[in-house]
């Protein structure tokens, strides 16, 4: 008699497959290592960098203020935000400053006075921070610690003293602040700064400090040429702007509007410098009441 088609002991090599030779799953990690595309990785990094340098040159970039150059206003261990593209783009442009001094500007527009800037010095790689007084055309000049400008005083109202309080960033060094270091009520230890405001023709307002006399309370008078604008700190007494020439570390007068960098901002956050290698202590570092703090000056009446 013929078997039967379901008969278990004639369907047995029907069945039978040798599955666990065929299967290839435990190999299939070290293949998809073996399958990465350097190449391509290396390239998706190279371009996020040269994303972020382009942001850097063209759009804002990240400024730390490294001195007290630009006190009350700006303090050393300030964050800010600087803005790339307000006055178009210049040989200082680029983040490192690669290129020598070239003319002109791609969609060039000057300042306007009051407003904060970055500038490269003519002999040096770095970025300076100032205040623009002077544009082309005008005359300028300083008696006394009092701005001339076009042969009008340029108005400042003597303010209450201003207290900034001590700390690692902002020490008060006894020979660039004379007398100004007191103890508050709080028992804390302030910087007591003498402050004036002052109104600039286009009705910009700012504050500035002027200690006394120094050296720097006479300049000019000097005609700011075409295509240049004239920089000044606020802290008028402590400050290498156009006022101071350049083998002392200043502009040397006016300076050329391609090398102005870019327009501050606002403050993004400010640290008092007194944090140490202990990761907590650098919650503690940051200063109140600084972070968004607009770097615009106000306005007020145009003073005529």
């Amino acid at each position: 008699m013929p078997p039967s088609p379901d008969d278990s002991s004639e369907s047995q090599p029907v069945t039978a497959i040798d599955l666990p030779d065929a299967q290839p799953a435990p190999d299939a990690p070290a293949e998809a290592a073996a399958s990465v595309n350097w190449w391509h990785e290396v390239k998706s990094i190279a371009l996020l960098i040269l994303a972020v340098l382009a942001f850097h040159s063209f759009v804002a970039k990240p400024f730390y203020i490294p001195s007290e150059s630009m006190m009350p206003v700006l303090l050393t261990g300030d964050r800010l935000v600087v803005s790339k593209f307000p006055y178009g783009w210049s040989y200082v442009s680029p983040s490192f400053h690669p290129l020598p001094f070239l003319k002109g500007r791609l969609f060039g527009r000057l300042p306007e006075r009051g407003d904060i800037v970055i500038v490269s010095p003519q002999n040096r790689r770095e970025d300076y921070i100032k205040r623009v007084i002077g544009l082309p055309g005008d005359i300028v000049e300083v008696r006394g610690g009092q701005v001339i400008l076009n042969g009008v005083a340029v108005p400042q109202k003597v303010l209450k003293p201003m207290r900034i309080p001590v700390d690692g960033n902002a020490p008060c060094p006894p020979l660039q602040f004379p007398g100004a270091r007191v103890t508050g009520r709080d028992g804390r230890d302030y910087c007591e700064l003498p402050v004036r405001q002052e109104i600039l023709p286009n009705g910009k307002t700012y504050v500035t400090i002027d200690m006394g006399p120094s050296a720097l309370d006479w300049y000019g008078p000097v005609r700011v040429p075409a295509d240049h604008v004239f920089l000044m700190g606020d802290n008028r007494d402590n400050s290498a702007d156009s006022r101071a020439p350049l083998e002392k570390n200043g502009l040397g007068g006016p300076v050329p509007w391609e090398a102005i960098g870019g327009r501050a901002e606002f403050i993004t956050f400010s640290l008092d410098g007194d944090s140490g290698w202990n990761p907590l202590s650098w919650l503690h570092a940051f200063r109140s009441g600084r972070a968004g703090n607009s770097l615009r000056p106000q306005s007020v009446a145009p003073v005529r």
